[in-house]
């Protein structure tokens, strides 16, 4: 499957991202689409087998939109040329006729006043009251100002739907018609005793307040995306290439792999590297959060947007383009951005039926009035604000803003939030399973102890640090790593090794210099039947002290035995203790015997250990703590699935963390792990858990907030404009009050959504 994100045009409100939604969906080969109607973009799965981006396209332009592909370079910079020009024109378009609208309802409501406040004005000159000049000034307005709403009114008509633009296209319309129908054959409505009022200050007033609302919403949601645009704005616009000898300063776009950069202290770091002369400190509190500068020599990565504190260096680019680490940030973001919470699934359903039941309404107002009452200016008023006041927007806006300003604020954080169900979930959690090696701990360990059969003499301990680390430079295990960290600053000289092979969670094997070597796991050698009676002692004994124990077998026996500790990171202890302050179940998972286990659990304060997991194992106890649930009171009463997010950062966690409810990737870890996952914690500082659970409840109640908001004011608006308090109080709602509300409905969902830009993580005390 391949993803792609389009830009749209020519949505106007929810109903049209559920239409668009629907049409894509519909493709053969197109197994997913989410369009967020507050970004303006739709993320699509597709089969490249059966379908392409340009049959796609056909089928939005077909239901009367556009949709372009997202380009690389825009993935990125940000916005291109051309759509930064087509925002900015259909701003300034906005602008004129609110401009123009706002000047002619200004003179139509002061030429009105006298019939609709019942009183003589002297002051205002009767030629106001003409209700030909009312029809001339009125035109341009419904017309020019209005006619965005007429174009997408017919558009939905054409594919057999409605829309936003269709209540507004056929409120005013009603207004305006019956206007000049009175004002054209006035002798029609004298003959049966009615006055020939008009309404166009209504049409008019309502089509302002409107185009108003829009503009208002169009510069909200903008501020939505923020996010993106402050990470967009970490990167550096061009770099320092040497070619041919000579120092080259280039744009960053042409920056090649492999091209040899040099940073002087205060620049940024224009794409990622490594680090192949000099050394420095850098600053990476852009893109992983931590504070504190960190050390760069030669073999160092680098991270492009980073800041160079102190040396100049220079390094070898080794991503560039949209495959560096801040451009798939971005790309994250804008993924996570254009997903849908399972809350939404409710005000996707709503908007659904939501157009054609407020014309249902409207039209049974009109009926019952008009028959019931036989005035006409009556019915005519009620059924126009029906059509005015309903507002999907506010509806469709509830959920996508606040997401979209929820993930960017994560991203903020370093925290990369992948999907909105993800975000939705991670308030639910109830246990946070966290791996030991490199999440709790440094992941960096090191070579402690170490004792051979044959005595400690220099001869006999080089010879076997030769074998162990020949063979375990081999693997990618942070233990082996600690091997061959420690057979280097012994400078023992390493030799190649041959038919490798890592046993999963158990250890590994190969020939060194015509030796068989093993190493592993006192249960992995003691299954294949190597003796492993000897060094009782010094095992418990650092056990005790919660080092790991490797045993080293050569030729089928074992020769010697190391000690290896890895020490906690500096934040693991206050963040363990904030998670569980915050009612949370926290399990240590490892593959490390049980006393190792132990003795760094009782270190960070943990008290609920599953030791001596293998890799394939993880996901099982994983799925057996899910399992557990929450049990409810009841003979009869199922139980509830434990919602378990599972915290890891190696290649053997990945399947545990595709099981997990959520899933946490340690941003310093694999790559693997980090697809596997929901959410990545950039720094691998395990306080971004917290931060990301607050953040989770903050968004979520943010939305309910938004959802209660929009189901309130179309519950409370529409029943009010039908004109239910008539009978009792003798009250009708103004259409020119319904606009106004409506207008601004959809602004204050976008404004709520924003209050989460100020989100702060809360004082643990």
């Amino acid at each position: 499957m391949d993803t792609t994100t389009l830009k749209l045009r020519g949505m106007s409100c929810a109903s049209c991202a559920n239409s668009i939604e629907e049409t894509i969906n519909s493709v053969p080969g197109v197994s997913e689409c989410n369009v967020n109607f507050g970004a303006e973009q739709a993320t699509v799965k597709y089969n490249p087998q059966e379908t392409g981006i340009k049959q796609i396209q056909d089928a939005v332009d077909a239901a009367g939109y556009s949709a372009t592909p997202l380009q690389e370079q825009e993935m990125i910079t940000g916005e291109d040329d051309e759509d930064k020009a087509a925002r900015e024109a259909e701003s300034r378009d906005l602008i004129r006729k609110v401009i123009v609208g706002g000047v002619i309802s200004l003179i139509l409501i002061f030429g009105s006043l006298p019939m609709m406040t019942g009183l003589e004005l002297p002051f205002i000159p009767a030629w106001l009251h003409n209700p030909w000049l009312q029809l001339a000034l009125t035109a341009p307005v419904q017309f020019w100002c209005g006619y965005r709403f007429y174009t997408g009114a017919w558009k939905a008509f054409k594919r057999h739907g409605a829309t936003m633009d269709t209540l507004i296209a056929l409120g005013t319309s009603a207004a305006f018609f019956y206007s000049l129908f009175a004002t054209v054959f006035p002798d029609f409505f004298l003959n049966q005793g009615l006055m020939p009022e008009v309404y166009y200050e209504t049409a008019a007033v309502v089509i302002t307040l409107i185009l108003l609302g829009q503009l208002f919403e169009n510069r909200a949601k903008g501020q939505t995306s923020e996010a993106i645009r402050k990470l967009i704005g970490l990167q550096a616009k061009d770099a320092r290439v040497i070619r041919n000898g000579r120092e080259v300063d280039v744009p960053i776009q042409e920056v090649e792999l492999d091209d040899i950069i040099l940073v002087r202290p205060g620049e940024k770091i224009p794409v990622d590297g490594e680090v192949v002369y000099g050394s420095s400190t850098i600053d990476e509190a852009m893109v992983t959060g931590e504070s504190v500068p960190v050390k760069k020599q030669p073999g160092d990565e680098v991270i492009g947007a980073t800041i160079n504190k102190t040396g100049s260096f220079k390094f070898k680019a080794t991503r560039v383009g949209k495959d560096t680490v801040l451009s798939q940030i971005v790309q994250l973001v804008r993924q996570a951005q254009g997903s849908k919470a399972p809350i939404q699934r409710l005000a996707d359903r709503v908007t659904g039926w939501f157009v054609p039941v407020v014309i249902a309404i409207a039209i049974s107002t009109f009926v019952i009035w008009f028959n019931f009452m036989g005035n006409i200016s009556l019915a005519l008023i009620t059924t126009v604000g029906v059509l005015i006041i309903a507002c999907p927007c506010a509806l469709g806006l509830a959920t996508p803003t606040s997401v979209m300003v929820g993930t960017g604020k994560g991203a903020e954080n370093g925290i990369l939030i992948k999907g909105a169900e993800s975000l939705e979930l991670a308030h639910k959690i109830k246990t946070i399973v966290l791996d030991k090696t490199g999440t709790l701990t440094e992941g960096k360990p090191t070579v402690t102890n170490f004792v051979t059969v044959r005595g400690t003499a220099n001869q006999n301990e080089f010879k076997l640090i030769k074998l162990a680390a020949s063979l375990e430079r081999n693997s990618e295990h942070p233990l082996a790593e600690a091997v061959v960290r420690y057979a280097q600053s012994q400078k023992v000289e390493l030799t190649a090794a041959h038919d490798f092979e890592a046993i999963a969670g158990s250890g590994v094997q190969g020939y060194v210099s015509d030796r068989f070597v093993q190493i592993g796991t006192k249960r992995w050698l003691s299954e294949i039947g190597i003796n492993t009676d000897l060094f009782q002692e010094q095992k418990d004994n650092w056990e005790s002290l919660g080092q790991t124990v490797i045993w080293i077998a050569v030729d089928g026996e074992v020769e010697g035995l190391m000690g290896i500790a890895d020490t906690l990171k500096p934040t693991s202890i206050e963040a363990v203790r904030k998670m569980q302050k915050m009612g949370l179940e926290v399990v240590m998972l490892t593959g490390d015997n049980r006393p190792t286990a132990e003795a760094i659990a009782s270190e960070v304060g943990i008290d609920r250990v599953e030791a001596e997991v293998r890799p394939d194992q993880k996901a099982a106890v994983v799925k057996s703590l899910q399992a557990e649930g929450i049990r409810k009171k009841g003979k009869n009463k199922s139980s509830q699935s434990k919602i378990v997010a599972m915290v890891g950062d190696g290649i053997n966690d990945a399947p545990a963390l595709a099981q997990a409810d959520v899933g946490m990737a340690i941003g310093t870890g694999t790559d693997v792990a980090i697809a596997a996952s929901d959410i990545t914690l950039i720094s691998g500082d395990l306080r971004s858990i917290v931060t990301a659970i607050e953040l989770s409840q903050a968004t979520i109640n943010n939305i309910r907030q938004n959802l209660f908001f929009a189901f309130f004011y179309n519950v409370l608006g529409i029943p009010i404009a039908a004109g239910i308090l008539f009978p009792i109080f003798g009250w009708l709602l103004n259409p020119i009050i319904a606009g106004g509300a409506m207008a601004f409905s959809s602004v204050s969902v976008v404004t709520n959504a924003l209050r989460l830009r100020n989100f702060q993580l809360k004082d643990e005390g």
